[in-house]
């Protein structure tokens, strides 16, 4: 029986994915499901900020920070995605990184950026820790997690026949708990629906309901501090 080497097959299907990624990220961050964020991450972050893009994709998002005068450094666990990201934007330091061994030094960053990454690892909390690492205590981070209606939950179908997939079944709500867990606070935090969800399904439900119905839930992260935990 073939072992299943989870980075290594991500690695592989990313590659794989990459011009299809890239000819819709545009798009996708402009007028998609990832247009706010931004602007909301944004609004958050102090000028010139030194932000780690894990999982940088074809680099479309860290374009957009970069215009707005932050420092950007970004990350793939994809040759294929982070080639094009190195296209796009030539003065920003791109590499290959797995998010699980990232090769920054402790408390390097200022804020970190991380939108439907966790979702695609082995182990969250692993990789949780290792974003923590490199934050700098009361940094921000802002990660953008699947919620149950997305599309791309189905990568992890197979699952029900007992194979092994790149997609984890963490949801918005456990990502929540494992965050507070391991030492950060929610500062602030914003859902994304799908065109058949509007307001007046979800106004007035708790935040977990409002999460049960979302395709993405957007959250701000603050790493606490040992003295503040």
């Amino acid at each position: 029986m073939n072992s299943f080497n989870w980075s290594e097959k991500s690695k592989a299907e990313w590659n794989n994915r990459a011009n299809f990624w890239s000819g819709r990220s545009k798009d996708m961050w402009e007028n998609g499901s990832r247009k706010d964020i931004i602007p909301f991450f944004n609004r958050h972050l102090h000028k010139n900020s030194k932000i780690l893009d894990v999982g940088c994709g074809d680099g479309y998002g860290t374009y957009l920070l970069h215009s707005l005068g932050h420092y950007m450094v970004g990350v793939d666990i994809s040759d294929e995605m982070i080639t094009k990201a190195k296209e796009r934007l030539e003065e920003v330091p791109f590499e290959v990184a797995d998010i699980g061994e990232l090769p920054f030094g402790k408390e390097s960053m200022d804020a970190v950026l991380s939108i439907n990454v966790l979702e695609w690892v082995e182990v969250p909390a692993l990789a949780l820790e290792e974003l923590k690492r490199v934050l700098k205590t009361n940094g921000l981070f802002c990660a953008g997690i699947l919620g149950p209606t997305a599309g791309p939950r189905m990568n992890g179908y197979r699952k029900v026949y007992g194979e092994k997939t790149i997609s984890n079944s963490m949801m918005p709500w456990e990502f929540s708990q494992l965050a507070k867990e391991l030492g950060f606070e929610v500062v602030d935090g914003f859902g994304v629906y799908k065109d058949g969800v509007t307001e007046k399904n979800y106004q007035g439900l708790p935040t977990q309901l409002k999460q049960a119905l979302s395709f993405m839930w957007v959250f701000l992260l603050r790493k606490v501090g040992e003295k503040d935990g």
